[in-house]
Formats: structure tokens, C-alpha cells, sequence
């Protein structure tokens, strides 16, 4: 499951990076000299995105592929619980509702789009069923 955002780079007169994001409003994060611009603006982004998950919203999806602009992706376990939301909502489905199709309470599944969420392949697998999608798993050599 991998979910990428995308950042535009602006270098300042001292050569610092700032770096924001055009999907998610109000992301934005600077590099010093010398930082890994990829990791900061990972780090900046994950924690945008666990802000409005733990707030309870669904943060808004990227856009397309946009040209000139860094391509940022998410840990899984981030990304997973940002498209389970996604994947409820797009069905109109409360909590509570996806709970009863799971066989757990509503609390349950609020843990399930949690960030901080440590889900099993088997419940990945109930999950994705219950909101009728495929789970595709993968393990990819980096690059």
C-alpha cells in the first residue's frame, strides 16, 4: 500500500530548502544545508497526515503525478490507515457500521485508522473484504 504525496522545493537566498506540499494545505517544513531534503520532508508530511487522522478526518488525497515536483511516500502503516478512511467514507460507512461488518466495536476500528495501528495480514485481510477491495502486499527491493 503505498501512497505518495508531492512537494515543491524552493531553495532561499541562504540555501536553505522549503519544501511544502500542494495537496495538503498548510504542510510546509524547511531543509537546512546539508539535511536530506526526502527524510525532512517525509517527516513534515507523516506528521500532517497522523495530525488529521488523529483528529478524525480524512487527509485529502494527492493528486496526480505533478512534473518538477518531489515525489514523497508514506509508511505503510500511515498509509494504511489513511486509505482504510479514505475507503469508508468513499462507501458512507460509520465506524460502528464497519466494525458490525468486521464482528468488532467501533473503538476497534478507530484503532484501525490510527497511525499508530500494528495490523496483522489476517485482519488486513477481513478489512479489505469488508470494504470490498483488494489487498495487495508487497516487499520491493529499495531503491
Amino acid at each position: 500500500m503505498n501512497t505518495v504525496y508531492h512537494a515543491r522545493l524552493v531553495r532561499d537566498e541562504k540555501g536553505r530548502t522549503e519544501i511544502d506540499f500542494p495537496d495538503c494545505p498548510g504542510c510546509q517544513t524547511f531543509a537546512d544545508v546539508g539535511e536530506d531534503v526526502g527524510e525532512v520532508a517525509r517527516e513534515a508530511l507523516e506528521g500532517w497526515l497522523e495530525a488529521h487522522l488523529i483528529d478524525g478526518e480524512a487527509p485529502p488525497r494527492p493528486a496526480s503525478k505533478t512534473k518538477g515536483l518531489l515525489a514523497v511516500s508514506v509508511a505503510p502503516s500511515l498509509a494504511i490507515a489513511i486509505q482504510v478512511r479514505w475507503r469508508r467514507q468513499e462507501l458512507g460507512l460509520s465506524q460502528a457500521q464497519l466494525g458490525k461488518k468486521l464482528g468488532v466495536s467501533r473503538q476497534q476500528v478507530a484503532l484501525i485508522e490510527q497511525p499508530t495501528g500494528n495490523l496483522g495480514i489476517a485482519t488486513l485481510e477481513r478489512v479489505a473484504k469488508a470494504l470490498d477491495v483488494q489487498l495487495r502486499v508487497e516487499l520491493a527491493a529499495a531503491s
